[in-house]
């Protein structure tokens, strides 16, 4: 008897990872097992569809187990290690039923149970989702599963659009977290959330600069001042080995990134800021949106901008912001 298993909730900015693990009956010529057959890809059947065949996987398989990691567990671990740790409880809980097996099958090339006493009798294979009926079914049951997780979890946490989006990065739910910030839900470990909160993690490229109290209220100023302007600060005091930006910001409508050089100046007199920035500045600018860019590929459709915002006085105004 094969053991399907497959993963679902990878790639959403919130939510858990669900790992799905099933032993369906051996498909015999009989009228009752003809719905097996319309088991497929989770991804391609229609809501309706997947609601159907999951409860009658749920009723009529041999077992089934479901493995979850939550947001605050893969922040914690990384996505890799939540991968490993999803299956295995998804494994665990099907060995408590005490269902036999001789062979497990999970979805693409990494084998998440290396390392146990049932990795010898694992085999991957890419789309095996859509190819293995075990692997389809396991499929099926962490996708509902974890949609109806999500259409909970929007009654908790309302304005996000989890009901719609199941925490996935659509634009109306980074209009969202722009407008109300982020809830316990959310992965800190994901960009854009990572640069917004200044997520420190091992292998985590983006940290917070430590930059002075000054500094801080007046790029605290420009964040303000770039919302009001309907723009998504997607990163404030970004700093790597190789670069260091004050603020990156998008404007999700218009399709552009911009990135900001904060000047704070005690007067307000004209110019005093903007002063500093010369060509050899702009020229580290150039460098540092290039990288950024590089490093977040999801954004290298946008109209990159080099921008600079003069903040001044003891109410930290911004003056001007404006391209360079």
């Amino acid at each position: 008897m094969i053991l399907g298993i497959d993963e679902v909730g990878r790639g959403p900015l919130a939510g858990p990872l669900v790992v799905g693990a099933v032993i369906l009956p051996e498909a015999l010529p009989y009228p009752r097992f003809e719905w097996m057959l319309g088991l497929k890809d989770s991804k391609k059947l229609s809501v309706a569809k997947r609601e159907d065949l999951s409860g009658k996987i749920l009723r009529r398989a041999r077992a089934t187990g479901l493995g979850w990691v939550s947001a605050a567990e893969i922040d914690e671990i990384g996505m890799s290690e939540a991968l490993r740790l999803a299956t295995r409880r998804a494994v665990k809980s099907v060995q408590e039923l005490h269902e036999p097996f001789s062979q497990i099958i999970i979805d693409g090339k990494v084998n998440f149970l290396k390392g146990t006493k049932l990795s010898k009798y694992v085999s991957t294979m890419p789309k095996a989702d859509d190819l293995i009926r075990e692997v389809s079914a396991a499929s099926i049951i962490a996708k509902v599963a974890r949609d109806h997780y999500m259409y909970e979890i929007a009654e908790k946490y309302p304005g996000y659009g989890f009901e719609r989006n199941v925490g996935y990065g659509t634009s109306e739910h980074l209009k969202a977290i722009s407008k109300l910030g982020i809830c316990e839900e959310h992965r800190k470990c994901f960009e854009p959330i990572k640069s917004m909160v200044g997520f420190e993690k091992p292998g985590c490229e983006i940290v917070v600069k430590n930059t002075t109290a000054i500094g801080k209220k007046a790029e605290r100023a420009v964040v303000k001042y770039l919302e009001k302007r309907g723009q998504m600060v997607i990163g404030q005091n970004v700093k790597t080995k190789f670069y260091e930006i004050d603020i990156v910001s998008v404007d999700i409508e218009k399709m552009q990134i911009f990135f900001t050089e904060v000047k704070y100046r005690k007067n307000a007199s004209f110019g005093g800021g903007f002063a500093a920035i010369d060509t050899k500045k702009v020229e580290k600018m150039k460098f540092a949106a290039e990288c950024f860019l590089k490093a977040n590929k999801k954004f290298m459709e946008y109209s990159p901008l080099l921008t600079a915002a003069s903040v001044s006085g003891d109410d930290f105004k911004v003056d001007d912001w404006v391209a360079i």
